[in-house]
C-alpha cells in the first residue's frame, strides 16, 4: 500500500502525463489483498467412505504444511515461511474451514495430537486424526498415538520402506497388532511399491494402505528422472512415486482401502490433474496438504473428479 513518488504525481494530476487517459494510477502491480474462493462458492460436501468403522471423507487433509514440511525444493525461504504462517490460531481456522466443507479427517504426525485435543476443546470441532506414528520406532509411535487419542494409525511411508529394506517385517506386524488390540484401524504406508509388494508377500494384511501416486509430467521431476535413468544414487525429493503405473497395477489387486498421498507431487501438479488421476486409477481416498485459500477450490475439484470418475478398481471402503 506504499505509494511511490511517481504514483503521487500521477494521482495529483490525473491524465497529466497521458492527456484524457483513464489509466488507473492508484493500483500497484500486485494485489492489494488476497482474494480466494469462499464458502459461498462451495459446490457440495465431500462424500465419505469407510475404513473399518470410521467414516472418512474421500479428501483427507494432510498435515505436512501445518508442520512446516513444505518440500520447498530450491526455494530456501519457504520452510521458515510456512512455519511462521501456521500459528495455532491459523491452523484452527484451517481445520474449521475444512470441516465446513465436509473434510472430517486429518492425517499427520503424533506430535499434533495435543493440538488436536486443544482444537476439539476450544472449537467443538470433530476432526478425526490418522497418525503416521512418527519417523522413529513404529511400535513406540503407535503407543504414543493411541494414548494421544488417534482415530487410526499406520506405519509412515519412510518407516515402512526402511523396515522392509532391513527385512524387519516383525516390527510392522507387531505395530499392526497393537493398533488393532486397541480397537483402531491399522495401516501400512509406503513410498516404494516394492515395500507394499514385500508386505503382501509375507502375509501382512493391514486394514488400509497409504501409498504415493502421481504422474511425472512436471518440470522438477526431470532432476530425479536423470538420476534414475543414469543409475546415480540418491534423489532430490522431487519424485514421490517412481513408477506410478506399477503402483496402479499392483494396488488395484488389493482388497483393502487405499489412501493415496503426494497426489500433487508436493505442490508441483495442479489439483484438476492430480485428483482425477488418483481417483481414476484406484485410490479410495486422497490425502492433500492445503492452505486456507485452497480448501474450497480443492473440495470443488474433488467433487468434480468424483462426479466424473472413470475407474476399474471397485471402491474399497
Amino acid at each position: 500500500m506504499w505509494d511511490s513518488l511517481e504514483e503521487k504525481v500521477l494521482n495529483s494530476n490525473p491524465g497529466g502525463i497521458v492527456p484524457n487517459s483513464n489509466i488507473d494510477t492508484s493500483s500497484g502491480a500486485t494485489a492489494k489483498s488476497l482474494q480466494f474462493t469462499s464458502l459461498k462458492e462451495l459446490k457440495g460436501i465431500v462424500p465419505k467412505g469407510k475404513i473399518g468403522n470410521m467414516e472418512i471423507s474421500r479428501l483427507i487433509a494432510g498435515g505436512n504444511l501445518l508442520n512446516g514440511f513444505a518440500y520447498a525444493r530450491d526455494l530456501i525461504y519457504v520452510n521458515k515461511f510456512v512455519k511462521a504462517s501456521h500459528t495455532d490460531e491459523k491452523v484452527m481456522m484451517i481445520l474449521q474451514l475444512a470441516e465446513k466443507c465436509g473434510i472430517n479427517t486429518l492425517m499427520a504426525i503424533p506430535g499434533n495430537l495435543p493440538f488436536m485435543e486443544k482444537y476439539r476443546r476450544e472449537t467443538g470441532g470433530k476432526m478425526q486424526f490418522i497418525s503416521d506414528c512418527g519417523w522413529g520406532d513404529f511400535v513406540e509411535g503407535a503407543k504414543l498415538s493411541i494414548d494421544g487419542g488417534a482415530t487410526a494409525c499406520y506405519a509412515q511411508g519412510g518407516t515402512t520402506d526402511t523396515l522392509v529394506q532391513k527385512g524387519d517385517f516383525d516390527t510392522i506386524a507387531r505395530g499392526i497388532e497393537l493398533i488393532r488390540k486397541n480397537g483402531l484401524p491399522a495401516g501400512v504406508g509406503a513410498h516404494l511399491i516394492e515395500s507394499v509388494q514385500a508386505c503382501v508377500k509375507v502375509g501382512i494384511k493391514p486394514d488400509f494402505w497409504v501409498k504415493t501416486l502421481h504422474e511425472h509430467n512436471y518440470w522438477s521431476a526431470k532432476v530425479d528422472q536423470v538420476k534414475l535413468n543414469t543409475l546415480q544414487k540418491g534423489f532430490m525429493d522431487n519424485i514421490f512415486d517412481f513408477r506410478p503405473q506399477e503402483t496402479i497395477d499392483f494396488m488395484n489387486q488389493l482388497e483393502e482401502p487405499w489412501i493415496a498421498f503426494k497426489v500433487l507431487a508436493a505442490g508441483a501438479i495442479k489439483p484438476e490433474n492430480g485428483f482425477p488421476f488418483a481417483f481414476n486409477n484406484g485410490a479410495d481416498f486422497i490425502c492433500v496438504g492445503m492452505y486456507d485459500f485452497q480448501i474450497v477450490d480443492d473440495v470443488n475439484i474433488a467433487l468434480e473428479s468424483l462426479k466424473n470418475v472413470n475407474r476399474t478398481r471397485p471402491w474399497r471402503g
